[in-house]
């Protein structure tokens, strides 16, 4: 498609991104991003090896010359840790992009906003690119975007909950004043799941569980690139308006 998601002047070929955990080793990982489309790939540093080369590494099979490898924060609940793994990875000459998460609950992992607004502020003016993991609540993604967020991620539902979009209605008022990329990130469950979320019309969506704890990761991988495609091209192309009543598709005029 040639309406690439260009964040910070930064392109991206696909609108899909996924995650590298809960595979059962690397190279059913490797198959699955490869099947995926994708061009980025986000990993945890605080839980996986990307730093020492002198080990087996991720990074031994997904290449960074052919994904943007993006760090995130998941499993930091204090902005301290959120600051640390975010700069660690930086120094590591990973990227400037994170996917910043400050988890505020262990059950539910939702977000700690309050945390997770100090630390978007902190690393945008330190010249990150901040992409902060956040609830469905349109007025704290405005207050991201102003505290530097280069992009807003709204949860869709809980962290592997598999439940899909549970309020497409705040989704779209977070899109309907956004002037940022909205990516939704969390919840989805499978491929109608993120063809939902691309009509409404955001501009991509990140996930990790919904293919690496599917039966077939692989065949899931592809399914939800296709997903995304079709979301995107039907948000594009317009969906007719919802009637109460049928509507010919056929015209009548001139008939006998």
């Amino acid at each position: 498609m040639d309406d690439k998601l260009v964040i910070k002047g930064i392109e991206f070929r696909s609108r899909l991104w996924v995650g590298t955990g809960k595979y059962k080793d690397f190279e059913e990982t490797r198959k699955a991003v490869e099947a995926s489309g994708t061009d980025v790939v986000t990993v945890a540093v605080r839980r996986v090896n990307i730093t020492d080369r002198k080990s087996e590494n991720l990074l031994d099979y997904i290449d960074p010359k052919k994904y943007r490898i993006l760090p995130n924060t998941a499993g930091c609940y204090t902005v301290e840790d959120a600051l640390r793994y975010s700069r660690l990875a930086r120094e590591a000459g990973i990227s400037d992009l994170v996917k910043l998460e400050v988890i505020g609950d262990e059950k539910t992992l939702f977000p700690d906003t309050c945390g997770l607004l100090k630390a978007t502020g902190i690393l945008a003016k330190e010249g990150f690119i901040v992409l902060p993991y956040t609830n469905d609540d349109p007025v704290m993604a405005r207050r991201l975007v102003d505290a530097g967020a280069a992009a807003v991620m709204p949860l869709a539902a809980p962290i592997g909950s598999g439940l899909g979009i549970r309020n497409p209605y705040n989704i779209k008022i977070i899109l309907e004043q956004a002037k940022v990329p909205v990516i939704v990130d969390a919840g989805v469950g499978t491929a109608s799941d993120v063809a939902i979320a691309m009509e409404l019309g955001c501009d991509g969506v990140l996930l990790n569980t919904a293919i690496a704890g599917a039966k077939d990761p692989v065949s899931m991988a592809e399914a939800m690139k296709y997903g995304v495609l079709a979301g995107r091209l039907a948000y594009k192309a317009g969906r007719i308006a919802r009637k109460l009543h049928a509507a010919a598709s056929s015209p009548i005029e001139g008939m006998l």
